[in-house]
């Protein structure tokens, strides 16, 4: 009876995990987001400040933009790492960020990252289920576990994974090479579509190569490409001035980043946006470099530089349209998404807290005059956090005019009065 009690509790931390998924990739989210706007817009000043469209090649601004290059290429592998931490704790970063790697090294992207890091976090997590004894028990933390999963872990990613992501890379090469005589229309959906899905992955790198290699003999496949590059980006900026109920305050502000990275051409800056909601982000911005692509190949606008967004206008055959061409896919991508997300969960919060002092009012007096409210705050992410949410009600209470009394995992009891 006993191993079918324990049996059963497993599956249903299982299907806890499964659950919580949303919340995982929040956390992991929110440690990436300082690599991408480092690194990106360290990247999009040094491009802005040659003035060439282009990556420099030599100079203090070929140091600079390989700076920001370098937090664009740790920002994947930090999200899987912290996707990993966030499900199985500090045993599972080791496992999650060298997955990570690994996926980002075959060209996996983001997406793949993300997907390495719930399997690095589900493999430590089965294996701290394993018992071990007492004198162990610090040895499985800091040894047994990140040894283990790493080898596991990775080795699905290596093993299980590479050679599909290969065939699949491979597959896209061609079905592109034997889209190329097909209508501007046809031609413009499935590449706009490629060049904002991933923003900087494996998809997109197929779509703007197939571009950037023949920006010589055909421009006009660069022109509607060099559109779709900075849609997503500044799409999502233009979403969280127009629709600012529908963004956290961190993603406001991320938007501001991703509005300097869009002007530049650089995709990576809508990633915060899609880490954080995948199911309605993913489709608003590949309309929006849809529309953008597919417009830009109908009136025949012509790009010579082998890159994107606002700062390649100047060397466009025609300005105007190409500028016109962003705004429509920015746009799109804007009313989609802005349409389609509810209010963002901290703009209800603060709405509550703002209707507070009117409840209070309205309520009937507790002994003295004074609110028996107790609030116990235990986050399984750790002390700190814990004790960071217990300030934040202290705060939120103060602000509506509320005495509260704030319990840390409860250690006096709630028999405490106000």
């Amino acid at each position: 009876m006993s191993t079918i009690t324990a049996q059963a509790s497993n599956n249903s931390d299982f299907k806890k995990i499964l659950s919580t998924m949303k919340g995982h990739l929040l956390f992991g989210t929110s440690h990436m987001l300082p690599f991408i706007v480092a690194g990106g817009v360290l990247l999009a000043l040094a491009v802005m400040a040659s003035g060439k469209g282009a990556v420099p090649a030599d100079g203090l601004l070929a140091d600079i933009s390989n700076i920001g290059i370098k937090g664009l290429v740790l920002f994947p592998i930090i999200l899987g790492g912290f996707i990993g931490y966030s499900i199985a704790d500090k045993p599972a970063l080791a496992p999650a960020m060298i997955s990570s790697g690994i996926m980002a090294d075959m060209g996996g992207g983001f997406l793949g990252c993300i997907v390495a890091g719930f399997i690095a976090g589900g493999v430590v997590f089965q294996l701290k289920k394993i018992p071990l004894s007492a004198n162990m028990t610090a040895l499985g933390a800091y040894f047994i576990y990140p040894l283990l999963g790493t080898l596991i872990s990775a080795g699905i990613v290596l093993w299980g994974i590479g050679e599909p992501i290969k065939i699949f890379m491979a597959s896209m090469n061609e079905f592109l090479a034997s889209m190329a005589g097909a209508s501007k229309v046809v031609l413009g959906t499935i590449l706009g579509g490629m060049t904002a899905f991933d923003m900087g992955g494996p998809i997109n790198k197929v779509a703007t190569l197939f571009a950037q290699t023949q920006v010589d003999t055909q421009p006009w496949l660069m022109g509607g490409v060099g559109i779709a590059i900075c849609t997503p980006p500044l799409g999502m900026a233009l979403a969280t001035f127009l629709f600012k109920k529908k963004f956290t305050k961190q993603e406001q502000e991320a938007g501001k980043a991703a509005a300097i990275m869009g002007s530049i051409g650089i995709s990576e800056g809508a990633i915060p946006f899609a880490a954080n909601d995948p199911v309605r982000v993913l489709p608003s911005i590949v309309a929006g470099g849809i529309v953008g692509c597919v417009f830009g190949f109908l009136t025949d606008v012509l790009l010579h530089a082998p890159w994107g967004g606002l700062i390649t206008a100047p060397v466009s055959s025609n300005i105007p349209m190409y500028v016109v061409g962003i705004a429509l896919g920015s746009l799109t991508t804007a009313v989609i998404v802005g349409f389609w997300k509810p209010v963002a969960e901290e703009e209800a919060e603060d709405e509550i807290v703002e209707a507070a002092p009117a409840q209070a009012q309205a309520a009937p007096a507790a002994g003295e005059g004074e609110y028996d409210i107790v609030a116990v705050t235990c986050c399984p992410s750790g002390v700190a956090h814990t004790f960071m949410a217990a300030k934040a009600l202290e705060k939120a209470g103060a602000a509506a005019g509320l005495k509260i009394k704030v319990e840390t995992q409860g250690q006096n009891g709630i028999q405490n009065r106000i």
